[in-house]
């Protein structure tokens, strides 16, 4: 069967812009072609993106990356409004895919972090190499100190980037990693001048893509095969308690 039709896709997704050359497909994500402002827009569309992009035998590496000064640093939080069995499963359904989408992905992915990622920056930190601007700051700032469960996937991915007790750390207080602190506990690969980050993406991305293509795939499987394992396994909890302790927001909730 034929993969997606990337003149299709490429301009389907609102807050996604896409570009394509040698092989290379750049995600820039945004909000009216400003810093992507994180709600219900991207949340429902990303995953449905990843799968597409993934799809495409066209598609032979991934750049993804923000637009602007930041990478996903804002929160539109109108989009949840009142807590309802029907609203969380849609945020279940699109939480679970997002991640899963973005892990299925099986060629390399890199992530240009062009600055602050402090909400969902799981989806740049699961990148196989992962570029940061030396003013990017990484954070989980929308869930445990606004009293949200961080179950959707950030309590898995955090302990296990960090270690169990840095990880948790990270979760429970709401701390702000630099990229020279992210470099040195080894959540980035290279720190690199703003300027510098876009071109250093695609030049990594080039040489990537001097393999044949199936080592790529394989070699992408076989690197996030324990990421799939570890991860995947746990979101659907991870999420159901991240629904329980909304609970009390629904009508009748304790």
């Amino acid at each position: 069967m034929p993969g997606p039709d990337f003149d299709r896709y490429s301009t389907a997704y609102r807050h996604v812009a896409m570009t394509r050359r040698d092989g290379i497909i750049e995600l820039r994500l945004h909000t009216g072609d400003g810093p992507l402002v994180w709600g219900d827009g991207p949340h429902s569309e990303l995953g449905h993106c990843f799968a597409d992009v993934g799809a495409d035998p066209e598609n032979r590496v991934v750049i993804i990356t923000g637009t602007g000064d930041e990478f996903i640093g804002r929160l539109d939080d109108s989009w949840v409004g009142e807590m309802t069995p029907a609203l969380w499963n849609r945020i279940y359904s699109n939480g679970k895919r997002l991640l899963q989408r973005l892990l299925d992905i099986e060629v390399p992915v890199i992530a240009a972090v062009n600055g602050r990622a402090s909400v969902h920056a799981e989806l740049a930190v699961l990148a196989d190499i992962v570029l940061a601007a030396d003013d990017a700051w990484f954070a989980d700032a929308p869930h445990f100190r606004f009293g949200t469960v961080p179950g959707d996937g950030v309590h898995q991915v955090w302990p296990l980037l960090l270690g169990p007790n840095r990880g948790r750390y990270f979760l429970l207080t709401g701390q702000r990693l630099s990229a020279a602190e992210a470099h040195a506990l080894g959540v980035v690969a290279e720190v690199l001048p703003r300027d510098q980050l876009s071109d250093r993406a695609w030049e990594l991305a080039a040489q990537l893509g001097q393999q044949p293509d199936t080592t790529l795939r394989y070699t992408r499987v076989a690197l996030t095969e324990h990421l799939r394992n570890q991860l995947l396994g746990q979101l659907s909890h991870g999420l159901a308690l991240e629904g329980l302790g909304a609970h009390a927001a629904w009508p009748g909730g304790d």
